[in-house]
C-alpha cells in the first residue's frame, strides 16, 4: 500500500507524461496536466526527478 506522499507523486509523474505525450494533440490539455503535476510536486517540495527516485521508478 501506498503512502499519501507516493500516491501524490506517482499521480504527479503520471500526470507530467500525459501532458509530454499530449502536448502535440491538445496544448492546454497538456499545460493543465503540468500545472497540476506542478501543484502536487509543489506541495511536497520535490522535482519531477526527485519525484521518480522516491518512487523507485524509471531509470536512475
Amino acid at each position: 500500500m501506498l503512502s499519501n506522499r507516493q500516491e501524490d507523486l506517482l499521480i504527479a509523474v503520471a500526470l507530467a507524461e500525459f501532458s509530454y505525450e499530449t502536448e502535440d494533440v491538445d496544448p492546454d490539455l497538456a499545460n493543465h496536466a503540468w500545472q497540476l503535476a506542478a501543484d502536487r510536486l509543489v506541495a511536497w517540495d520535490v522535482t519531477p526527478a526527485e519525484a521518480v527516485r522516491a518512487l523507485n521508478i524509471g531509470n536512475h
